[in-house]
């Protein structure tokens, strides 16, 4: 439990200014190999780098999360594609007929797109930070605004954001602390 409030710093100035120097390819070719169920690869992502792009993300978030989303160089959509059973032929060969088919039945798209949506976007913070950078992610945001504002006439919804960027050396605080392993699993 946090003892004291974060300074105002660390509240509106997360990120510093400078671009990361890695490209966007190189951790999209980096996440992109991550497994995911029977090769489903149903994240989508949209990379908000542009001033006019920050700004219609940031005014869709928590207000907190607003100064982080401007002051990032790249904060990254993490969506889902609820028709990504379309592409089961070409991602999976041996038995791309047969996966469209399962997939495409409602709940079977929803529930497969959603985890291993979620497992791409763990890989692309995990490829981030194998290049150096510093993340953030968050789900203060109003899914339904960014699904209208950044996937109108699509069937991807988000999940989650993530500022991607070189953390202010004064402003990060210390890393807080995490579950033990025997709080956060056990044997069966």
């Amino acid at each position: 439990m946090m003892k004291s409030r974060l300074p105002s710093a660390s509240l509106t100035s997360c990120f510093g200014s400078r671009e990361p120097t890695t490209s966007i390819h190189e951790r999209y070719e980096l996440l992109k190999w991550g497994p995911t169920s029977a090769n489903s690869c149903p994240a989508r992502f949209v990379w908000v780098k542009s001033d006019a792009g920050k700004a219609r993300l940031a005014a869709l978030a928590a207000e907190t999360n607003r100064p982080k989303i401007l002051s990032a160089p790249l904060t990254v959509i993490i969506g889902h594609d609820f028709g990504f059973p379309d592409l089961m032929p070409r991602l999976f060969p041996a038995r791309g007929d047969m996966l469209r088919n399962m997939f495409s039945e409602p709940h079977m798209a929803e529930i497969t797109a959603t985890r291993n949506g979620t497992l791409q976007g763990g890989y692309l913070i995990m490829a981030a930070r194998a290049l150096g950078l510093d993340c953030g992610p968050m789900s203060g945001f109003d899914n339904a605004a960014v699904d209208q504002e950044f996937f109108a006439d699509t069937g991807i919804r988000s999940n989650f954001i993530c500022c991607l960027g070189y953390g202010k050396p004064d402003t990060p605080f210390p890393r807080n602390p995490r579950l033990i392993f025997e709080e956060a699993g056990r044997w069966a």
